[in-house]
């Protein structure tokens, strides 16, 4: 493992840092696979999608979900 100078991220800016974890990010999602997905998560997957195909008409569009969870904050 690459040690990191902490002292040096310490000084970035709120906006340098962002960019820097939105880097990590992509290298790690360049491979979805090596994302671990715990038994927890996929159980609630399948939960969600029996439920969505018992009754599509549950679903929301994306942009309403997102101003859903926008108004929350």
């Amino acid at each position: 493992m690459v040690k990191l100078d902490m002292e040096a991220i310490r000084r970035l800016s709120l906006s340098e840092k962002l960019a820097l974890v939105e880097e990590i990010w992509e290298s790690i999602s360049d491979d979805p696979t090596s994302v671990p997905v715990s038994e927890a998560q996929l159980a609630e997957a399948r939960q969600r999608l029996v439920a969505h195909d018992t009754d599509p008409r549950t679903a929301i569009p994306w942009e309403e979900a997102e101003k859903r969870l926008r108004s929350k904050t």
